[in-house]
């Protein structure tokens, strides 16, 4: 009887499994793939972090033609190389530039496969770190051919047997591959200087496996790459290999509750979180665009970080899944610093792209410090970004040393701007479109130089520590009180005027306007309150943002601020510099008001649509957002390890961390209806404030709020209760840590 009872344990237990339904199945890459204003997301296929990333290439996803895929885009929708697609005859000046209507598509993480309308081709691709595979069934009884091409000029295809080469500058530097495919070549027609190639495979039905390494240092090191990864013709093999990779990654976070919906835009925010920084060490070398040399290395060098948009949410949420990998994106800054004499911007594969303001990488490393991320050279980091700021220009895409109104910003700690139709007089700004974004470079300067201020602080750097804690404070000289909003200043220290808030483009602020910028001291938000007239006042201004009327039509508002989109008011969801406002009522004595705002801003733009991304998603920036609010909390301040507490779509979440421990959140009676929080218990005991710590979070703690469909507006509302907001209160904290 025994026996049979353990024999029936197990069946209801391997059919249990056989039915769950993996985290992998609700990701679905066409989320966002339309974009509303600006890009859409694509439908990446890729491992996690790994250099090799495909997709089709098409306007957007209600582009019915494919004009080609390629090997791999070298940087988050920048630079594709080799452009690779199956073509029939006839072959003639056409066939070079003709696209594909396609049906039919399966997309996921791991795989993609189409059929072509025109010939019935299809198309399959699955990816491993260096090299991939593509799987191209031709029918029809035509001419079949594998068409390439070079998007960026200079290069070379070259056939031999079938064995497939090639090379392509871009940017500064080159790419390389090495292939094979399983199929004899019958034929290889090159044009323009072999920068095109058709290599034929005659005219019968049948399958041909195309299988590829890559490099950025040689043909030979491509060639090394895929004997690596790929041994043999096995696409399926590969797939399933690639398949569990994203299944395990995926499986760190495990949701109970909410709607299929708002799984499928979780799990997908998951998978978009993966695709930057990459990798590119190719086992035990790798080539830096910072010093353009080949380097040996047995550890990582990851590149391909906006880090203007990253910091915010995308470093912080894996500073708890993946903490190690976080430090090797910090060695990797670092190395980039030696290298090349500058800790970069945005660190792109060819180089540093000195897109947007600020010093950010110093609230990222900072951030990462305080939270016991400590395994790389603080003293050589904070070298760099101490000449980042104090010996660099702090122009918006720009690099280089300071010009005229980097001096003047060290004398009157504001950056000038200009009145309207003033013509430009510095040769430094060059941009027509991007121009001076005065306030914005005085605030998020503010901000870094007071991370800056912190480690000099802890390297017992005194000096250093004064300076940078006075320049900290310059976000008040761009505020005006009497307005009370940001505002910019002439050079003889002047309000400009006229001046709408709503209408300043970028000539005083970066991607947005004003009222996005009035928020933007994540450094002193006392301090912010306070100059705003204390925190009564303060709330009054930010229920205000979210009711703001534009003042003109949407399309004139847009055509001055296009990244201005997901409109509340003048509120925008849809750009980084947003992502903590919500969050700011915890501070100011009325957290249900946080948590109405954020579950109304989930629902209305991201759903599991299209369309339903509001803004540019910039490879994982705004999916960690996401991420972290629909799981209930968000860090307001990167450099402070504090967590503040939103309102969970999900009753239940777990959260593997690398330790082995587990951060669980409990919404009892979640819903779409119930988002207020009535009560809350960390580790069993009843806590009155919305927020907890970094540390408690590592720990393994269980968070447990109980939910209703009404506000309690006595939780979390007094000034005690508060998160810690001040200077002063941060150092106290820190110190304690």
């Amino acid at each position: 009887m025994t026996k049979y009872l353990v024999l029936f344990s197990f069946l209801i237990l391997y059919s249990c499994n056989a039915n769950k339904k993996s985290n992998l199945d609700y990701v679905d890459p066409k989320i966002g793939s339309v974009g509303v204003i600006l890009e859409p997301t694509r439908p990446t296929v890729h491992l996690p972090n790994s250099m090799i990333r495909v997709f089709p290439d098409r306007k957007d996803q209600l582009d019915d033609q494919i004009s080609n895929f390629f090997l791999t885009i070298t940087s988050h929708r920048l630079n594709k190389v080799f452009a690779f697609m199956p073509v029939d005859s006839p072959v003639d000046a056409s066939i070079w530039g003709r696209k594909h209507e396609y049906r039919d598509e399966t997309l996921s993480p791991y795989y993609y496969k189409t059929e072509f309308e025109n010939n019935n081709n299809s198309i399959e691709f699955s990816p491993k770190e260096r090299s991939g595979f593509y799987r191209i069934s031709f029918k029809g009884g035509k001419e079949h051919y594998i068409r390439m091409l070079l998007y960026n000029g200079s290069g070379e295809f070259n056939v031999t047997g079938n064995t497939i080469t090639g090379k392509e500058d871009f940017a500064g530097m080159t790419a390389y591959f090495y292939a094979v495919t399983d199929k004899p070549v019958t034929d290889v027609k090159y044009e323009n200087n072999k920068k095109f190639a058709l290599i034929g495979f005659g005219n019968k039905d049948q399958t041909v496996s195309f299988k590829y390494g890559f490099s950025y240092i040689s043909i030979d090191q491509a060639k090394q790459n895929l004997a690596k990864e790929i041994t043999d013709f096995d696409f399926e093999k590969v797939k399933h290999n690639a398949y569990n990779v994203w299944n395990k990654a995926l499986n760190k976070i495990n949701v109970t509750g909410g709607t299929i919906a708002q799984k499928r835009v979780f799990y997908t925010s998951f998978y978009r979180t993966y695709e930057r920084m990459v990798n590119i060490n190719e086992y035990g070398r790798y080539y830096s665009a910072y010093d353009h040399k080949v380097h040996k290395s047995n550890e990582p060098f990851y590149v391909d970080n906006w880090i203007w948009d990253t910091y915010i949410a995308l470093e912080p949420l894996y500073m708890i899944l993946d903490p190690k990998m976080e430090i090797e994106k910090i060695k990797s800054y670092i190395k980039m610093y030696e290298q090349g004499g500058t800790i970069p911007q945005f660190a792109l594969i060819f180089g540093d792209w000195p897109a947007m303001t600020g010093n950010f990488a110093a609230c990222w490393i900072y951030d990462a410090w305080n939270k016991g991320l400590r395994n790389f050279d603080l003293k050589k980091a904070y070298e760099g970004l101490r000449k980042n700021s104090l010996e660099e220009t702090l122009l918006p895409w720009k690099n280089g040393p300071k010009c005229e109104l980097d001096y003047f910003y060290d004398e009157h700690g504001f950056y000038p701007g200009l009145y309207p139709g003033e013509k430009e007089t510095v040769k430094e700004v060059t941009s027509k479109w991007e121009r001076r974004q005065s306030v914005s470079v005085t605030l998020d300067n503010s901000y870094s130089d007071w991370c800056l201020s912190e480690l000099a602080l802890i390297l017992g750097k005194k000096d250093d520590e004064k300076l940078f804690l006075k320049r900290s404070q310059n976000y008040k000289n761009v505020f005006r009180t009497d307005k009370g909003i940001m505002w910019p200043k002439d050079k003889e220290g002047k309000w400009i005027e006229p001046y709408d808030p709503r209408f300043a483009d970028r000539m005083y602020f970066t991607e947005n306007n004003a009222y996005t910028y009035n928020w933007d001291v994540k450094q002193d938000l006392n301090g912010l309150f306070k100059i705003m007239g204390g925190k009564d006042k303060a709330r009054a201004i930010l229920d205000q943002l979210f009711r703001e009327d534009l003042g003109t039509t949407k399309f004139r508002f847009w055509y001055k601020q296009p990244d201005a989109s997901g409109l509340v008011g003048q509120f925008v969801m849809g750009n980084e510099p947003s992502f903590h406002i919500p969050y700011l009522y915890n501070y100011l004595g009325a957290p249900w008001r946080t948590q109405k705002r954020i579950r109304m801003l989930l629902n209305s733009f991201f759903t599991d649509t299209l369309f339903g991304i509001p803004g540019d998603e910039d490879g994982g920036a705004m999916s960690a957002f996401v991420m972290f609010s629909m799981m209930g909390f968000f860090q307001v301040t990167p450099g402070i390890p504090v967590y503040t507490i939103g309102s969970p779509v999900f009753e239940k979440t777990v959260i593997d961390l690398p330790d082995g421990k587990k951060f669980t959140i409990i919404a009892k009676n979640a819903s779409n209806e119930n988002i207020y929080i009535q009560k809350a218990f960390l580790n069993g005991k009843e806590i009155t404030h919305p927020w907890f710590t970094h540390k408690e979070l590592m720990n393994g703690s269980t968070l447990k709020l109980i939910m209703g469909d009404q506000p309690n507006k006595e939780w979390g509302s007094k000034e005690e209760d508060a998160p810690p907001a001040s200077m002063e209160e941060y150092q106290k904290m820190i110190s304690q840590n």
